[in-house]
């Protein structure tokens, strides 16, 4: 982390359910302690609803977990899911991963108990604000991450996963938490071996990348650079 003091990490237990507005209270938390000291926060990421969250001070209602309708909806399809949703709250549908079932469903659970749009509108979003995006070519990009996957799979990535489900988090909890979590479980389980976990992990980060961009693409605030000198100009001329 070369120096940096890094917020928001190692902050829950792997079996807890952790959301967008958990992570508001917590972030919001974390920058008045960085503003304290009298320095600027940074939010790298990432999701945009959980950034959002914070620069656009989007209100998100804290609705407990219902068992019952999850237990439900897990029956369908993300497909199905994404419909529904989009009968329910057509506006979420525009922001929301269209294949991630663990969201959706959250989605339809926040909707159904709030019994309103999910997020209401912004109230009051910050303006002071510099959105700076990183803009790499797609073939540097992908050996990019396929170095990072092979670096993290070689300093014992599957070993800590293992011992996850060891301290008690389920299989099925560890296909809730991420792309790594999920094919790593399967490998442990000896359901794909660890050529096809690499292989379908690369895929569906790959397939993640893609998707973050195309979200972020519609974020007209954004500032896209391509170096570090780039981004060294626009905070000197915003601070």
């Amino acid at each position: 982390m070369r120096g940096v003091i890094h917020y928001c990490l190692d902050e829950v237990d792997p079996k807890t359910y952790y959301t967008v507005a958990h992570f508001k209270k917590s972030a919001l938390k974390a920058i008045k302690k960085i503003r304290a000291k009298n320095k600027i926060p940074f939010i790298v990421g990432g999701t945009a609803f959980y950034i959002k969250a914070i620069t656009d001070n989007i209100f998100v209602p804290e609705v407990p977990p219902d068992w019952k309708l999850r237990k439900h909806l897990e029956k369908k399809s993300a497909y199905e899911l994404f419909k529904m949703l989009k009968k329910l709250d057509p506006r979420r549908t525009r922001t929301i991963e269209a294949k991630n079932k663990r969201r959706l469903i959250r989605a339809i659970e926040i909707v159904r108990s709030a019994n309103k749009s999910v997020p209401p509108e912004v109230k009051n979003g910050n303006r002071n604000v510099l959105f700076i995006g990183i803009k790499i070519g797609g073939k540097i990009l992908k050996k990019k991450i396929e170095k990072r996957l092979d670096e993290r799979l070689k300093k014992g990535m599957a070993a800590e996963i293992k011992k996850l489900h060891a301290d008690g988090v389920s299989w099925k909890r560890l296909d809730e938490l991420g792309l790594e979590p999920r094919w790593i479980n399967r490998f442990l389980q000896k359901k794909i071996t660890k050529e096809e976990m690499r292989t379908k992990l690369l895929r569906d980060i790959f397939r993640f990348v893609k998707h973050q961009y195309t979200w972020w693409k519609k974020e007209k605030r954004i500032h896209w650079i391509r170096s570090g000198k780039e981004a060294e100009r626009l905070i000197k001329k915003f601070i």
